[in-house]
């Protein structure tokens, strides 16, 4: 009995380790193509749920169904106007034949070196087959950003766009998809990431502009400097204009109030002549002596006459 117990526990878990590598699962984003002794049997399985195969002797080999990205490594290419750039490329691919692709690249690492292969000699043949205006812009709308000093100007005429970057990737992408499907791929999307000039180049460029600047910025300073000193001028005349209107102003009323006040001294005079004239005595009195003066006069000069008593 022990021994038959032992057979049976064996078998059953003979029977287990059968059934458990005979069921294998797909997920909804995933497909399989099943091989026997390394040679794919029947179509690719794109199902999912729960799926059979003979255990030991059958594998599945498992896809993903989703889109999936690639990123290529920055390329060094010189456009056809001679300028030397660094072009980063990006696509986005599936797999849309499992069976194919299994027999010619196997796995994902496989399909990206196919497509640095394919990818990037398309991006290469178009980038130096046209100019880095092409590249860089998509349509010939004007410039967002007014420019007049650096030639970036809305109105100024400028080299016009035939294709442009969205139009170039899509003819990279028409190019390099022909060449993918043999491989069981299809080729989503291209995408140029980046353009930017090599080293040597770009930091000639940011020296021109750097100097550029600084010679636009001298330039401003100059007319500054200009619209500074003829402000000044402007204020220095405008400050004598209202000077010399307040001086004028000033004497006009001057005289206004001086001849006020002879007509009023004139009106007191003729009023009462002796009074008028004993207060101006008074006001000289007041005006020449004080401690401090001396002065040596006849005793009949007029000046005293108010000292000898009224008439």
């Amino acid at each position: 009995m022990r021994a038959q117990r032992i057979i049976i526990t064996v078998l059953a878990l003979l029977l287990l380790i059968v059934v458990a590598n005979g069921f294998y699962t797909i997920s909804e984003t995933e497909q399989a193509v099943i091989t026997q002794f390394g040679r794919p049997v029947g179509e690719p399985i794109t199902d999912a749920g729960l799926h059979w195969k003979t255990p030991f002797i059958q594998d599945a080999h498992m896809f993903d169904k989703r889109i999936l990205s690639w990123d290529g490594d920055p390329n060094q290419i010189p456009t056809k106007d001679k300028r030397y750039i660094w072009v980063d490329v990006t696509a986005r691919w599936r797999i849309v034949d499992p069976l194919v692709f299994l027999q010619s690249v196997r796995n994902e690492s496989g399909a990206q070196g196919k497509l640095d292969d394919i990818v990037d000699a398309a991006t290469r043949d178009y980038v130096s087959s046209n100019v880095l205006l092409e590249l860089v812009r998509n349509s010939n709308r004007p410039f967002s950003v007014v420019d007049v000093e650096l030639g970036l100007d809305s109105t100024a005429a400028i080299e016009q766009i035939e294709l442009g970057r969205g139009e170039i990737t899509q003819q990279i992408l028409a190019d390099a998809q022909p060449s993918m499907t043999q491989f069981g791929i299809e080729l989503v999307d291209v995408m140029i990431k980046r353009i930017n000039y090599v080293e040597d180049v770009r930091k000639k460029v940011y020296e021109r502009m750097i100097s550029e600047r600084k010679r636009i910025a001298e330039r401003y300073r100059s007319e500054g400097q200009g619209q500074m000193a003829e402000i000044d001028g402007k204020r220095e005349r405008e400050l004598q204009r209202i000077q010399s209107e307040a001086y004028r102003t000033a004497q006009q009323i001057r005289g206004q109030a001086d001849a006020e006040a002879t007509r009023t001294y004139a009106e007191a005079y003729n009023l009462d002549p002796d009074f008028y004239e004993f207060l101006k005595t008074l006001d000289t009195y007041r005006s020449t002596i004080d401690e401090n003066t001396s002065l040596i006069l006849s005793t009949k000069a007029d000046y005293f006459k108010y000292f000898k008593g009224t008439r």
